[in-house]
């Protein structure tokens, strides 16, 4: 096999969680124009259906919209059900959904902290859990959590204790479950990325100008990530060029982390 079509995504199918918008929306654009079926589980269903309508048109494949709360066992177990009657397998699956909520360690209410650390990092494990059990069956698949620079370093000069250490957990999460699937030849690994800009970001790069040109000036390249510069490690972590590669943490920052 060619090296370029080890990067081929046809009759593949992947989910990918909080994919409505954002950095998970571009990540399922990639792998569509690859060539795997879609399946986006996201709690916004409108926003879910809309972006599955674009990536239709753009691609042709199927796009299955699945309205999933990843805190949810009960709604993530159906989730995967109904994706395995409608696709018989499930290949790929990126952890994606996510929140973050900057509030001082001595303020925050143990509400807010449970509420990150359950979509970020309970969330993760759940749907891990429950697509795993199908990927187990069937000997195969791969899958990838999306974690965080926060999961490496603390980050400043934002108050965030509460995103940092659910984002550490998923990275140990990611490892750990590697090492337990490996021997049903399922590959879990993890994109670490930086600052990122998306249409749910941009308000607070807007209103917080100062703090942006702090992160700007700790990032070796100057600026925020986009993104679609996720795009090509989610395809090769999702295919076949990664055959062995597991239990790994890849960090997409501009250089943050180097320094």
């Amino acid at each position: 096999m060619s090296v370029l079509n080890k990067f081929k995504l046809d009759s593949k199918v992947s989910i990918i969680t909080g994919a409505a918008m954002g950095l998970g929306k571009s990540m399922a654009q990639a792998l569509a124009e690859a060539g795997s079926d879609i399946v986006i589980a996201d709690i916004n269903l409108k926003e879910a259906k809309a972006a599955a309508e674009e990536i239709r048109n753009q691609t042709g494949v199927k796009v299955l919209p699945i309205k999933t709360d990843v805190t949810n066992e009960n709604e993530v177990n159906l989730m995967a059900d109904k994706v395995i009657e409608r696709f018989e397998k499930i290949d790929v699956l990126f952890n994606n959904a996510g929140i973050t909520i900057h509030e001082k360690a001595e303020e925050m209410s143990f509400a807010d902290w449970k509420k990150v650390i359950d979509i970020n990092l309970n969330g993760p494990f759940l749907v891990s859990k429950a697509v795993g059990k199908k990927m187990i069956q069937q000997k195969s698949g791969s899958i990838v959590n999306i974690s965080s620079m926060s999961g490496l370093i603390a980050n400043t000069p934002q108050p965030q204790s509460s995103y940092n250490t659910s984002k550490a957990g998923v990275i140990m999460l990611t490892k750990s479950l590697a090492s337990e699937w490996a021997k049903h030849n399922i590959k879990v690994n993890t994109i670490a990325p930086g600052y990122m800009q998306t249409e749910l970001t941009r308000p607070f790069y807007e209103e917080n100008a100062e703090m942006v040109k702090t992160w700007a000036d700790m990032t070796p390249m100057g600026r925020p990530g986009k993104p679609e510069e996720l795009q090509g490690i989610a395809l090769y972590l999702a295919s076949e060029a990664s055959s062995f590669v597991t239990g790994s943490v890849f960090t997409v920052d501009g250089g943050y982390t180097a320094w």
